[in-house]
C-alpha cells in the first residue's frame, strides 16, 4: 500500500524530488543524452535544471553538492533575515571584496518588514542594495561562473533569480617595468595577471571612445576571461570577427596557460618554430598598435597581450628606438638588424668558409682556426649551442643573488678549461659568444628562439652538403616564412609582397608627423592618420 501524504509532506516530496533531478544534472549545466528520460526534450531539460531554486533548502543543499561548501573553506554562504526576508550571500573567500561586502550588509540591516514589496528582489536591487554594479541572473550555471570569477551572489526567498553583486578583490602585484621590454627613458609600468588592471592601464593611454574591449569565456572549466580589443572605426571588422569567432570556437577543458595555449588553440601554427603572435607587457606599445589597426587580445592571469596580426618585421622592432630622436632610433634599428642577421648566418658562414677556404678573398685569408680541436668542428658548434641553453635555462631557475656567480663559472671557467684542454677550439667560442649577444639582442624572445633553430638547421646543412647545403637551406627557410600568414596577412610583408613605401618606414625610423599613414596590411577602415575638423579623419 502506498500512504498518501499531508499536503505538506506532499510539497516537500516534490521539493526534494525537482532538488533530485536537478542534482544529476553535469556541474557545468551540460545534459547528456544516457540522463534522458522519456519524451523530454535535451534542450528543455537543460533549461529547467539551470533555473535557480526558489527554496533556500534547494539553493543550500545544491551548493553543497556542486561548489562543495562546507568541505571547501573558502566557500562562503551567509545567511541572513532582512526585511522579514529570509537571503543568503554566496561568494568566495579571496574573490570578493569584504569591505564591500559589509558595507551592503550593514545598510541591508536596517531594513524592516513594511520596508519590503510584494517583489522583494525588485525591492533589493533597485531601493536598498548599495553596490554599483548589481543585476539580476536567472540561470544558475551563469551565477556560479560569475561568483567563481570573484562577484558575490544573493539569493533570496520565493524567487527564482539570484542578484549578482559585483565586488572583486583579486590577488595582484603592482605594475612594474616588463623585464623583456626594457627602455632608457619612458613609462615604466606594464601589464600584471589582472585583466581589468591591464585594460585601465590601456585605457589611461588611449582615451578614444570607439575603444572596443569585448570579453568572452574560454575553457569549460576554467572559464577564462579573453578580452579582445580594438578601435571601432578603424580596425578591420573582418579581421575582428575572424579573431572572435576563432576564439569562441575553442572548446577545451581550460587555459592554465592563458594566452600561450589560446594562441595554439586559435593560430593554429603546427611545428612552425616562427610565432605568428606578437606578445607584448607594456601598455604603451599594445595602445600605439591599436592605433594602427591592430586587434589585442587580453587574457586573464597572464601579464602578456596578444599583438594580431603580426610579421617578421613587427617582431624585430623595440619601443627604444621611438623613445629617440628618428636618427639614433634609425642607428638602434640598423644595429639590431645587424645582430639578428649575425646571429642566424655567422657561424654557418664561418663553418663554409673553414671546410672550403678556396672561396675566401686573399685579404680574408686569415678566417679560418690555426689549429684543430679533438672534437669534430660540427659537434663543438652543437656542444656550444646546448651548452648556451643550458646556461640559459639555469639562470632562469637560480636564485637571483646566484645567477651572477652561477654566469661567472659557466662562462669563464667552462669556456676556458674547454679549450685549454683541446676539446674546442677559440674561434668556436668567440663566434658562438657573438651569435648568442645577437640572439638576446632580439626584441621578440620567441622569435631569438626561432632564430636559434635556423642556425642549427644551417650548420648541419653546411655539414653535410656545404655550400649547396648552406645555399638550399636558406632557400626552404625563406620559402616557409613566404608561406606563412598570420590571420591571412603575409608573414614577409612588406618585402613579400613588395611594399617600398612601408619597407622604407621599417629600416628608417621616422619622424612622427612624417608616418601619415597607416600600414595597408592591416586594411584599416580609415588609413589617414593625422585627424581633421572634429578631431576624426
Amino acid at each position: 500500500m502506498v500512504r498518501l501524504g499531508t499536503e505538506n509532506e506532499t510539497e516537500e516530496l516534490l521539493g526534494d524530488e525537482i532538488f533530485l533531478d536537478v542534482r544529476s544534472s553535469h556541474p557545468l549545466g551540460q545534459h547528456s543524452g544516457s540522463e534522458e528520460t522519456g519524451n523530454e526534450e535535451p534542450e528543455q531539460s537543460v533549461q529547467r535544471q539551470s533555473i535557480i531554486p526558489s527554496r533556500m533548502e534547494d539553493v543550500i543543499c545544491r551548493l553543497k553538492d556542486e561548489v562543495g561548501y562546507k568541505k571547501s573553506f573558502d566557500v562562503v554562504v551567509r545567511e541572513m533575515t532582512l526585511g522579514d526576508t529570509r537571503t543568503a550571500f554566496f561568494m568566495m573567500n579571496g574573490l570578493a571584496k569584504d569591505i564591500a561586502l559589509t558595507e551592503v550588509l550593514k545598510r541591508l540591516s536596517y531594513l524592516h518588514g513594511e520596508n519590503m514589496t510584494s517583489d522583494a528582489l525588485h525591492s533589493f536591487m533597485n531601493l536598498y542594495v548599495p553596490a554599483v554594479q548589481v543585476e539580476p541572473e536567472e540561470d544558475w550555471n551563469k551565477m556560479m561562473t560569475n561568483v567563481l570569477a570573484g562577484s558575490t551572489a544573493m539569493f533570496i526567498e520565493g524567487e527564482n533569480r539570484a542578484l549578482i553583486i559585483d565586488a572583486k578583490s583579486f590577488p595582484a602585484r603592482g605594475p612594474e617595468e616588463p623585464s623583456l621590454e626594457r627602455v632608457v627613458r619612458g613609462s615604466r609600468d606594464g601589464f600584471v595577471e589582472t585583466l581589468m588592471v591591464n585594460v585601465s592601464l590601456v585605457r589611461r593611454r588611449l582615451r578614444d571612445p570607439r575603444a572596443r574591449y569585448e570579453v568572452v569565456r574560454v575553457g569549460e572549466r576554467t572559464q577564462t576571461d579573453v578580452c579582445i580589443a580594438y578601435i571601432d572605426d578603424i580596425a578591420d571588422m573582418e579581421l575582428v570577427e575572424s579573431i572572435r569567432d576563432k576564439i569562441k570556437a575553442v572548446h577545451i577543458d581550460g587555459l592554465p596557460l592563458a594566452d600561450k595555449q589560446l594562441e595554439e588553440a586559435t593560430v593554429r601554427l603546427g611545428w612552425s618554430p616562427f610565432p605568428l603572435v606578437r606578445y607584448s607587457e607594456r601598455p604603451d606599445v599594445v595602445a600605439s598598435h591599436l592605433l594602427e589597426g591592430n586587434v589585442a587580445v587580453f587574457v586573464d592571469t597572464t601579464p602578456s597581450v596578444m599583438i594580431l596580426p603580426t610579421t617578421f618585421f613587427d617582431l624585430v622592432q623595440h619601443v627604444e628606438e621611438n623613445r629617440q630622436t628618428p636618427f639614433i632610433g634609425t642607428y638602434l634599428r640598423w644595429v639590431r638588424f645587424l645582430g639578428i642577421l649575425v646571429s642566424m648566418f655567422l657561424l654557418p658562414l664561418w663553418f663554409l668558409y673553414v671546410l672550403q677556404p678556396q672561396l675566401l678573398p686573399p685579404n680574408l685569408s686569415f678566417i679560418g682556426p690555426s689549429k684543430e680541436g679533438k672534437i669534430p668542428l660540427v659537434l663543438q658548434f652543437l656542444l656550444a649551442e646546448f651548452g648556451v641553453d643550458l646556461m640559459r635555462m639555469a639562470a632562469v631557475h637560480t636564485p637571483s643573488p646566484l645567477a651572477t656567480a652561477m654566469s661567472l663559472v659557466s662562462a669563464i671557467l667552462v669556456g676556458d678549461i674547454a679549450v685549454k684542454s683541446g676539446l674546442f677550439i677559440n674561434e668556436v667560442i668567440l663566434y658562438m659568444a657573438v651569435s648568442a649577444i645577437g640572439m638576446f639582442a632580439t626584441p621578440s624572445y620567441e622569435l631569438g628562439l626561432a632564430n636559434r633553430i635556423v642556425r642549427l638547421v644551417l650548420i648541419v646543412s653546411v655539414a653535410i652538403f656545404k655550400v649547396p647545403g648552406f645555399i638550399v637551406g636558406i632557400t626552404a627557410i625563406l620559402l616557409l616564412l613566404c608561406f606563412q600568414r598570420s590571420f591571412n596577412r603575409p608573414y614577409l610583408w612588406p618585402f613579400i609582397p613588395f611594399d617600398a613605401k612601408a619597407l622604407l618606414n621599417i629600416i628608417f625610423r621616422m619622424p612622427v608627423l612624417e608616418s601619415k599613414t597607416r600600414p595597408n596590411l592591416l586594411r584599416p577602415q580609415q588609413r589617414d592618420k593625422m585627424p581633421t575638423g572634429n578631431g576624426r579623419s
